[in-house]
């Protein structure tokens, strides 16, 4: 479940957990799962090497008095992944430390360190995992 401010973003059993080098899984979670208008285009674009080029959104939540909260470029998908990627097609990922509430199997997420990767750590994942600072050349 992903919340950002009191609304529910995402609430699925159906999220792809994606392992990759020295970093704990990043969740994909299925795009017909995430709450209407919760996904806002930004334009802005990154590659991948093995999954290929993702575009970002701004992921848009509500307050407990009905005000937006705004999480810039907080989500992304690969809209052609990769070949061996093909199951994250109409998929979304979340960077966690931008919302306000990720949980896997009911235990919060903590957020991978740093502000470029997306990876979420529960009790089950066991570092050290890239991102902190000082960790980018390994």
């Amino acid at each position: 479940m992903v919340r950002l401010g009191a609304g529910v973003v995402v609430d699925t059993r159906r999220s792809l957990r994606v392992l990759e080098t020295s970093h704990p899984p990043t969740y994909y979670l299925p795009s017909d799962a995430v709450a209407p208008g919760s996904l806002v285009p930004v334009g802005a674009t990154s590659w991948c090497e093995f999954k290929g080029r993702a575009v970002y959104f701004d992921v848009l939540g509500r307050d407990a008095a009905g005000r937006e909260v705004l999480a810039r470029a907080a989500a992304w998908t690969y809209p052609t992944p990769g070949p061996g990627y093909e199951a994250l097609r109409d998929h979304v990922a979340l960077y966690p430390g931008r919302m306000t509430l990720c949980t896997v199997d009911g235990e919060v997420v903590q957020a991978q360190e740093g502000d470029f990767y997306g990876g979420w750590r529960t009790s089950r994942v066991v570092g050290p995992f890239k991102g902190a600072r000082g960790t980018t050349g390994w």
